[in-house]
């Protein structure tokens, strides 16, 4: 059965280890028949919360911005991955704005299956704070299932990824989402 796939890029930096493990795990959905999608989060427009909570009630914040559509595709996504360098041991400010940002329909982002990807230089044990950060999110999310994590460790220059262990689980669980 075909799912739709959206990925949420959180890097600054296109090309640059986290994106190229989007990249892998876009190659291994769609040879398993999925549609995929990718935003590239320093692309869109996307204001911070401002923590009004205008949008209790209406379901819609009142800043028009990106978000409202990115909103609307996660919430008719199956299957969403979230990447992100790891910067000071947490997620982009890019990614945490988007997350922020989906108070108004949070709860409309139900039973998807999650996949997360960070990349950093640091070993593996340094990013789960980063996974954690990112589980927190789906924590609030009725029904939402975190698949795999996978992490990019050991990876500071753009492209020392290529050919790694991460990218190769990335294909894979790509095919198997």
């Amino acid at each position: 059965m075909s799912k739709k796939v959206l990925i949420l890029a959180g890097s600054p930096r296109k090309g640059g280890n986290s994106d190229l493990l989007c990249e892998a795990f876009i190659k291994g959905a769609r040879e398993a028949g999925h549609e995929t999608e990718k935003l590239y989060v320093e692309d869109l427009k996307i204001g911070g919360c401002k923590a009004c909570y205008a949008c209790r009630g209406v379901g819609v914040c009142f800043q028009k911005d990106d978000m409202a559509g990115v909103l609307e595709k996660m919430i008719a996504a199956d299957v969403i991955v979230l990447a992100t360098p790891v910067y000071f041991y947490s997620l982009s400010g890019q990614l945490k704005t988007l997350i922020d940002r989906t108070l108004p329909g949070y709860t409309k982002i139900r039973d998807k299956d999650f996949y997360f990807i960070a990349t950093a230089a640091a070993g593996k044990p340094m990013l789960e704070r980063t996974m954690d950060a990112l589980e927190g999110f789906t924590d609030c999310l009725p029904g939402a299932k975190v698949r795999a994590k996978i992490y990019g460790a050991g990876f500071y220059k753009p492209g020392e990824v290529t050919g790694s262990a991460a990218e190769k689980d990335a294909y894979e669980l790509g095919r198997e989402s």
